[in-house]
Formats: C-alpha cells, sequence, structure tokens
C-alpha cells in the first residue's frame, strides 16, 4: 500500500473532521473504520424513506455561531426542536423540568406556586450532606419529581440503584420556571435534512478509506503507512489495557417498522419507570417531520458494557477518572498519536464539541492558516 501523511482510525465526527481539514492542506490521508459503514455513532439510513439514527437520536444544537456555521457548510439543517416527553406509569410530563411539568404533576399555574412546592419538599427530606445520588436529587428538586421522573430512568441508566450511586453524578438539575419544552438552551438546534451520513461523506471525499477494518490487525502488517496516526478507538485498547480497563456504559437498539403513520406523536419519548426494561423509544420520522405511511421505531436498553460491545458513554467517577489520567500520560508519551473523540479521550461530547475537538486539534498539528 501506498504511503499517507496520515492514517486516522475511525470514521465519526472527530476523524472525518480531521482528515477534511487535514486534505484542505494538501495532506493524504487513509481512514479506517471498524464498522461496515461510515460516519460512527452519527451514522443515518434510509428505512422506508425515513432516516434513521442507527445508534440513538443525534440532535445537533450549539451556542457556537462558528461550530454551527462550519456544519451548515455540508448540509441543510431544519428547525427541529427536542421536546421530548416522560411516561411514568400512566403519567405523561414534558421534559425538561419546566412549568408544563410542574402543572401537570401538581395542577398550579405560577412559578412562585411550583417554587413553593420544591422547597418544601427539599426541607421536609432534610438532607443537609448528600451521601449518593437519591438524596443529592431530592436535595435539588424534591421528593416527587425525583419519584417519578429521576429516579427508574436513571438506575436503568447505570444498572444500579441510586442509593449505590455517588451524589457528585447529578452536580445539578436544571428546573425552568418558564411554559418552554425545548429540551436545550442553546441558540442553534436542528437536524441535516437527508441525515449525518452524507455530511461525513462529503468530509472524507478525497481520502482513501476502509471500513470493516480493525486497527489492531491492520496496523500489524502496516506499521509505516502513515507519518502519524489520529486515534479515536478506547485509549486503554490502544496500549493493551497495561493499566486495566476503563468503565463504559452501553446501549442496545431493537428497532422495528410499524404499519401506522404515526406511533407517539414526538420523536423521544423516557420511560421513566424502573419496571419498563427501556430508557426510551424514539421515533426517528418526526427528526425531519416525515409524512411517509410507515413509521420506524428504536427501543433503547442501557447495558453494562462487556469486552466485544459497542463503548457508549464513559463512566466518569473518581476511579475511572484517575485511570484515565494515567493513559492520558502514556499518549503524551506518543507524539506520533492524536488521541481524539469520546474513546480517545475518555470524555462524554456532545457534537458540536466533538466537530470543536477536532477542529482544535487540527489548529494545534497545522496552526490556524490553510494552504
Amino acid at each position: 500500500m501506498k504511503k499517507y501523511d496520515y492514517l486516522i482510525v475511525g470514521s465519526g465526527l472527530y476523524g472525518a473532521v480531521f482528515a477534511y481539514e487535514a486534505m484542505r492542506r494538501g495532506k493524504t490521508c487513509l481512514v479506517i473504520e471498524k464498522r461496515d459503514h461510515i460516519a460512527g455513532n452519527v451514522y443515518t439510513e434510509s428505512v422506508e424513506g425515513i432516516n434513521v439514527h442507527r445508534y440513538g437520536a443525534h440532535i445537533f444544537h450549539t451556542s457556537d455561531r462558528a461550530i454551527w456555521d462550519y456544519v451548515n457548510a455540508f448540509a441543510t439543517f431544519n428547525n427541529f426542536v427536542n421536546s421530548p416527553v416522560a411516561v411514568y406509569k400512566d403519567e405523561l410530563y414534558n421534559l425538561p423540568f419546566n412549568m408544563n411539568t410542574f402543572s401537570k404533576m401538581w395542577g398550579i399555574r405560577t412559578p412562585a406556586e411550583a417554587k413553593e412546592i420544591i422547597a418544601r419538599q427539599v426541607a421536609e427530606a432534610g438532607v443537609a450532606e448528600p451521601k449518593n445520588l437519591e438524596e443529592q436529587a431530592i436535595r435539588l428538586v424534591g421528593r416527587e419529581i425525583y419519584e417519578k421522573l429521576i429516579k427508574g430512568y436513571t438506575e436503568k441508566q447505570w444498572g444500579r440503584d441510586c442509593r449505590d450511586l455517588p451524589a457528585f453524578i447529578i452536580k445539578r438539575i436544571p428546573l425552568r420556571f418558564i411554559y418552554d419544552n425545548n429540551y436545550f438552551t442553546d441558540r442553534f438546534q436542528g437536524i441535516p435534512e437527508g441525515g449525518y451520513t452524507q455530511i461525513v461523506e462529503k468530509m472524507l471525499a478525497g481520502a482513501d478509506v476502509m471500513t470493516g477494518t480493525d486497527y489492531f490487525e491492520f496496523i500489524k502488517g502496516h506499521e509505516g503507512i502513515a507519518a502519524k496516526t489520529v486515534f479515536t478507538g478506547a485509549i486503554d485498547e490502544f496500549f493493551g489495557f497495561v493499566y486495566g480497563p476503563l468503565q463504559y456504559r452501553s446501549v442496545r437498539f431493537e428497532t422495528e417498522v410499524l404499519d401506522v403513520e404515526n406511533y407517539q406523536g414526538v420523536a423521544v419519548v423516557n420511560y421513566t419507570e424502573r419496571s419498563v426494561p427501556y430508557t426510551r423509544v424514539i421515533e426517528h420520522k418526526h427528526f425531519e417531520f416525515g409524512k411517509q405511511p410507515k413509521t420506524v421505531i428504536s427501543r433503547e436498553y442501557s447495558s453494562e458494557w462487556q469486552p466485544g460491545v459497542e463503548p457508549y458513554y464513559p463512566v466518569n467517577d473518581e476511579k475511572n477518572t484517575a485511570l484515565y489520567e494515567r493513559y492520558k500520560a502514556l499518549a503524551e508519551t506518543r507524539p506520533d498519536v492524536i488521541f481524539g473523540g469520546r474513546l480517545g479521550q475518555y470524555k462524554y461530547y456532545d457534537m458540536d464539541k466533538v466537530v470543536a475537538a477536532a477542529l482544535a486539534a487540527v489548529d494545534a498539528e497545522f496552526g490556524t492558516q490553510k494552504n
């Protein structure tokens, strides 16, 4: 095989942005991808004419105008606003926690009434120094919101009782005393018309791309294929788990086509009761205001990560953060490798932050001046 300036491991947003910017500067890139398709977790595929987010809902939102303009150069974004609902038993509530939520829960109308109820519940709980996530949440929002809308959902996400989770996981819980169901507070928000895969296709145009290719197998016979590597896989795996494995949570998806036009009336419904095995149901057509005669839904199940299963969310507790710092120190001894993305940097990233981090890596590598 020919030699390249950069071997980019992973074709998600981080790797794609880096490849695009490197090629703009006249560099050659080989992109290898373990999956059988490009675009990583933002991959979308057409099913019944609906752009399905195969790896969970991805709603682009940012307050950074430069990042918004950057991604809009690759696709036209619609005006989708994320306004999920939560189901608890036979009750339905708006998210995020706002006056619509409080009005439904308590039959009140004004912010003053909502604040009084929450303050009373917090005072009745009498939690001075929270010792676990349950006490921390009750101290922030009172018992009723916690019991109905936080407890079961959180326990499904983490796979353990809230009383066994550390308090620092929930540092704050936003309470909005206005009638506004917009989940995000960012200035810009939307879904690319036609899905996310097309964005990555445009970014990778001009690069050599190999899908279905595992880095650790590939590199055995191609050690000198590139002057430098951009690695977006798991940093602990790169170093052979020399300090032990980092912990992740994973997600399993069950997707099905339904012979109905509209299944749940909204893109995202969270199921907050612990006895319901899935955390949420996504109805994909609503991301792009679809009118197709059928619909596609995905149920999401949170699970413990095991080797061989796709890692999704870093477990950024004190133990794993300390372990990551050891791997980060090892990474600094490898100036020939740039570690990036949620697995390479062991950090949960929103999409806009992934793009920003990749652009920052580009600036560090090349400077801000393009050829």
